[in-house]
This record gives structure tokens, sequence and C-alpha cells, in this order.
């Protein structure tokens, strides 16, 4: 790679790549999802990414080139890792608080590359790309807050109460859980 446009171009099949990943891994893990806060945010964000991938054909288009990803072995090995926990995790509520933090990853990968495209795109003038490419931007941040949320309302605290049963600990609350 020797020009800007060109680094925007491969950048652009890479992400085009991630989000067509993870339109195949969000329906297991909001099938594997014990709570139903979980999974529905999961299937929230199916449709989301549906429109991401549509703005990304259309700056594809913009460029005059065919919408096709480029392998990503980022996003490759952080859907192995989401995977991994979906099958060892003995505890459901523990399996939830480790896909969510896999998710809230692939969040972080995603908004370094959508801010990283949009200042590629405002330095090359391409205004329309980078709003849409901004759109979706929020929307990664969007969702990697209320992941947050949902981690630190529900998903933690039901895995460290889950904890704490099991292993006579006191749990956050200060009071210690029974084993049972």
């Amino acid at each position: 790679m020797d020009t800007l446009e060109k680094l925007f171009e491969e950048t652009l099949r890479d992400i085009f790549y991630a989000e067509k990943a993870i339109l195949k891994n969000l329906p297991k893990m909001a099938r594997k999802a014990k709570s139903p806060a979980l999974a529905a945010a999961f299937e929230e964000h199916i449709e989301q990414t549906e429109g991401q991938v549509d703005r990304l054909e259309q700056i594809f288009e913009m460029i005059g080139k065919a919408p096709r990803g480029k392998r990503c072995p980022a996003i490759d090995g952080l859907a192995e890792e989401a995977g991994e926990i979906m099958q060892e995790a003995k505890d459901a509520t523990v399996r939830d608080a480790g896909v969510l933090a896999a998710a809230q990853a692939v969040e972080h990968y995603e908004i370094s590359r959508y801010g990283t495209l949009a200042a590629w795109a405002d330095k090359l003038n391409m205004t329309e790309a980078a709003e849409l490419l901004r759109t979706t931007l929020q929307e990664e941040k969007d969702t990697d807050a209320k992941l947050s949320e949902l981690a630190l309302s529900e998903i933690n605290v039901e895995a460290d109460e889950g904890d704490a049963k099991t292993s006579g600990r006191k749990s956050k609350g200060g009071r210690k859980e029974a084993a049972e």
C-alpha cells in the first residue's frame, strides 16, 4: 500500500469482513445467553450490524469497488475467544459475563476501526463516506455503553453472586452466601 486511498480501501475490506463475521456469531451468542436482557442486546445488535453492512456497501460503491471483505485475524481471534467461553463456562451467569466481555472487545475493535476510517475519509475529502462511518461509529459507542451498563447492573452482579454461593465467600453486597 503506497497511498492513503489504498490503505482506506484495505481497512474498509477488513471491517466489512469483521461485520460479516459478527453477523454469524451474534445469533449464537444470543441463543447461549441466560440473561434475557443480554440476549435482547445481541438481537438488537444483529439488526444494527445489518445496517452497518449496508452503509459499508454504500461506501464501496462510492469508491467504485466491489464490496468484499479481507480476512481479519483480529476479529477471527475475538470470535474464537467468545466461542471458547461459550463452550467452557459451566455456570450460565459466568458464561454471560464472559460473552459480554468478548462482545465489548469486538465493540472496541470496531470503534477503533470506524474512528480511523472516518478520519481518513475526511482527509480524502470523502464527506458522505465520513458521515456514514461516523453514524456507525456512534452506534458502536452506544452499544458499548449499553453493554457496560448491562454488565454493571445485572450480568457481573449475577455472576459474582453465583460464585459467592458456590465458594461460601461474601458477595459484593457484603452478606455471606451459603453454598448450595
